[in-house]
């Protein structure tokens, strides 16, 4: 029964079809959007300075690593008098206790601007194209992360990450971990091309109204806090008990 459950799942759709679709629409949507990838780039190099690419390491399928590229949103990383950082000397600075400018100071007005008509995730047409991304799957997230998933939440990574999936349409970043994973698990245990034409299309009109954009007035926890939390709190129950 589990054999026949997994050729299902992966059926003539997820082996060809998306792939090519994937290489198809990203050729094209890169060669009909040049202009606006060139005065992006013009844009955040006047307002943000170079480079006006960011570059970071996320989990791919079955938990590979590769460069995910985004356009730039943020200031660098900085001390309070303007000393620049790179990120690791940003995070030893702020292990000893040294002020430094926070994610929410850093993210400029026009930062805010291109993230909540996600503009910032063109670049990753080219991971698309590259093979590391889908247009549908879960999101691609912090490699931090990956100690911290339980087996049935690291089957995220059975598909290809996506530039939207399932979890962006219902929630966005208003949605918890828990839901969001729920959310990525059933979409690779559904991948089909009736189930991805109705996220994009979700997504459209999600991008468009720009629900969800934030999650109230605080910044939602990063999920390896929540998790080490979490595992902090069983642990003190079980010595309770």
């Amino acid at each position: 029964m589990d054999n026949d459950t997994c050729k299902k799942s992966i059926g003539i759709y997820q082996k060809y079809i998306k792939r090519l679709l994937d290489i198809l629409i990203s050729v094209i949507f890169i060669a009909a959007f040049s202009w606006l990838y060139v005065i992006l780039a013009i844009l955040i190099h006047l307002k943000l300075g170079s480079p006006v690419i960011f570059v970071q390491e996320r989990p791919g399928l079955q938990g590979n690593i590769f460069n995910m590229y985004k356009f730039r949103t943020m200031l660098f990383p900085q001390t309070r008098d303007g000393k620049i950082l790179t990120d690791s000397e940003r995070l030893q600075y702020m292990e000893k206790g040294i002020d430094v400018l926070s994610d929410e100071e850093r993210l400029t007005k026009f930062g805010k601007m291109l993230r909540s008509l996600s503009l910032d995730e063109l670049p990753e047409m080219w991971n698309i194209l590259k093979g590391d991304m889908s247009f549908v799957g879960p999101r691609p997230l912090a490699k931090i992360y990956l100690p911290y998933y339980t087996p049935e939440e690291n089957r995220r990574h059975e598909v290809k990450p996506g530039l939207t999936g399932l979890a962006q349409v219902n929630g966005r970043n208003a949605a918890s971990w828990e839901s969001r994973f729920q959310y990525d698990v059933e979409y690779v245990d559904h991948v089909s091309l009736r189930k991805d034409i109705e996220i994009v299309l979700k997504t459209i009109a999600v991008v468009f109204s720009r629900k969800n954009i934030e999650q109230g007035s605080e910044k939602p926890e990063a999920f390896h806090v929540v998790r080490q939390r979490e595992w902090g709190e069983g642990r003190n129950k079980e010595r309770m008990s």
